[in-house]
């Protein structure tokens, strides 16, 4: 019987899935305009058999999709009904849109029923003033634990952290551990490991909740714990938080302060947002497009994307300088202009692909200085093959259209010079800003591009003038 509920249960969470989102996963137009009716009839009963069932996570899409007056009009009808955990799963902009628009006393009251983590996440991007109020109105308990974490630098365990944590003396038997976890109120919805401590919070060891079920009650926890080989320091990079949990597998692990004391736990759901965000982060750097989000003004787009576009204004008038070196022999010869273009551009192509494994690599510690020449030889290869292969191609095209045998080779000569130093310079430039400190997925692609554009007009028109003669 118990398992036809689960059943049951399964197939209608299954069928109200299909009713919100399409097989692409998008969500549907009908559903998102009867909630939009809802708001505009202002019919709280029918809003809250529409979403007061919905996933934190579809919530926080259906937000997404709304236009900004509905989304503040379903706050306000929904009140204290609003699970307010969906902010965690939208843009920044949107939750600052929502959140500026709701009292604090609201505010609140919404995060004393969220986990810690949750509630730092919404609480770190406030103002100071609107922060210090919303705290002032918290338990002291919840007060004190919130501004713990939120006095941690961002992008660190300790802002990652929860926490609400269980811990018991080493003394303690396995029963009177269960009891404590059966009995008392104020323990977390969910936990996977119980953390040993001594008077002073100092971190001892941990015990899963297997190990709990499979031992005796009146053995000791002393006796079946295991030392946290895998603490996190608080001020750890929510990155190198992330590393460890992939490189040993972990499903939760103690978070420390500088003095061992237990502070927090990081569980895989927060290191699975952080990997997905980093990931994210890395990929809009390396496209000169910041910290930018879908949901952000046109100004604040606009803002962001300047700076890098002025980096690649000054890279381009120096490759430009480089065909200004050539300009009387590209009059004499016109088809140069045409080929142009070809040589720049493959380069670039080249040295971004090249440029895009080593980043990645990078971020995810794969490479490092004892296999870094292996890798450097590898992409020199990768790029000399390539660069032949492609200046074969490239060169009987030119010759057969413009009737030049000279001019193939020469195009084809300035390709394979142009993709062995786009492979060099898509691994060494992200290599040697990494070794400065310098963060590779941000500033590669400019010089990488650069490199590909000076080099390959250089050598195209270099060659050119000397086969061709000086006019």
């Amino acid at each position: 019987m118990e398992g036809h509920d689960q059943h049951a249960g399964s197939a209608e969470a299954e069928k109200g899935r299909a009713d919100i989102y399409d097989e692409d996963g998008v969500i549907r137009a009908s559903f998102l305009s009867q909630v939009g009716a809802a708001i505009a009839d202002r019919d709280t009963l029918a809003l809250k058999h529409d979403v007061g069932d919905l996933h934190q996570s579809e919530l926080g899409h259906l937000l997404e999709a709304m236009l900004p007056d509905q989304r503040r009009a379903l706050v306000e009808l929904l009140g204290t009904d609003f699970d307010f955990s969906a902010l965690t799963e939208v843009d920044e902009a949107i939750r600052l849109d929502i959140v500026d628009h709701m009292p604090n006393a609201q505010i609140a009251q919404a995060v004393q029923d969220l986990d810690s983590d949750d509630a730092v996440y919404i609480l770190e991007d406030l103002d100071q003033e609107d922060r210090d109020e919303i705290l002032s109105q918290l338990p002291f308990t919840e007060r004190v634990r919130l501004r713990r974490a939120l006095d941690y630098p961002e992008e660190t365990a300790g802002r990652r952290m929860q926490t609400e944590f269980v811990a018991v003396p080493p003394f303690w038997t396995i029963g009177q551990t269960i009891d404590y976890m059966r009995e008392d109120k104020n323990l977390p919805d969910r936990f996977s490991q119980i953390f040993v401590i001594d008077p002073t919070f100092k971190l001892l060891g941990a015990i899963d909740l297997d190990q709990i079920l499979r031992s005796r009650r009146a053995v000791t926890v002393e006796d079946v714990m295991h030392e946290t080989r895998h603490a996190i320091p608080a001020t750890m990079d929510q990155e190198e938080a992330a590393r460890e949990f992939e490189q040993y597998d972990l499903l939760s692990a103690a978070v420390v302060d500088e003095n061992d004391r237990l502070v927090g736990v990081l569980t895989i759901d927060d290191v699975v947002d952080v990997i997905q965000e980093e990931a994210e982060e890395d990929l809009l750097r390396m496209g000169g497009v910041g910290d930018e989000e879908l949901s952000d003004s046109i100004l604040s787009a606009s803002r962001s994307r300047v700076p890098w576009l002025l980096v690649n204004l000054f890279t381009a008038f120096l490759a430009a300088s480089v065909i200004g070196l050539f300009d009387e022999t590209i009059q004499r010869i016109v088809a140069l202009a045409v080929l142009m273009p070809i040589v720049a551009g493959m380069g670039g192509n080249a040295g971004s692909q090249t440029m895009t494994v080593t980043v990645r690599a990078l971020a995810t510690r794969d490479l490092d200085i004892y296999n870094a020449w292996r890798v450097i030889r590898r992409e020199v290869g990768v790029g000399f093959i390539n660069g032949a292969v492609f200046a074969v191609l490239i060169g009987a095209v030119a010759a057969t259209w413009f009737q030049n045998v000279n001019l193939g080779g020469i195009i084809g000569a300035a390709m394979i010079i142009n993709m062995f130093a786009a492979a060099l310079a898509g691994i060494l430039i992200p290599l040697t800003l990494d070794r400065f400190k310098v963060d590779p997925a941000v500033a590669s692609a400019v010089f990488v591009t650069t490199v590909t554009d000076v080099v390959g007009f250089f050598a195209f028109l270099g060659l050119a003038t000397w086969w061709f003669g000086a006019p």
